[in-house]
């Protein structure tokens, strides 16, 4: 579990505080948003690793029971269906630890990020 007090200033020190399994986890995200957005830039933002193209695409956070990612509420509510059976808010969603996460929706939601960034660039 993440430390107290700890304020990483990188993704790899962030995914070193928690667990083996966890980190397992944390890495398999961000090899996911990492195919999915190869020029993104990727750094800590609110204390969570953060990638942006174009502006902010998306966050994660591990926490206790779930993974929170953090795409946008526009993101939300384009995969509203698919993210139904997971708790979630205006802009956010959990996935728990105790299921298996949905890499590719993952995949999916980042690339629609991209595309959504890109278009409010131009």
């Amino acid at each position: 579990m993440k430390k107290q007090g700890s304020a990483a200033s990188t993704v790899d020190e962030y995914i070193n505080e928690f667990s083996k399994e966890v980190q397992t986890i944390l890495e398999r995200i961000r090899d996911t948003i990492q195919k999915a957005a190869p020029n993104a830039i990727e750094r800590i933002s609110y204390q969570m690793p953060t990638y942006s193209l174009n502006g902010n695409l998306v966050h994660f956070a591990a926490h206790k029971k779930h993974i929170g990612f953090y795409p946008t509420p526009s993101a939300i509510k384009a995969f509203q269906k698919e993210l139904s059976p997971y708790k979630g808010a205006k802009g956010s969603v959990q996935f728990p630890l105790d299921k298996p996460m949905p890499f590719d929706l993952v995949k999916r939601i980042v690339i629609y990020r991209i595309v959504e960034n890109t278009k409010q660039k131009k």
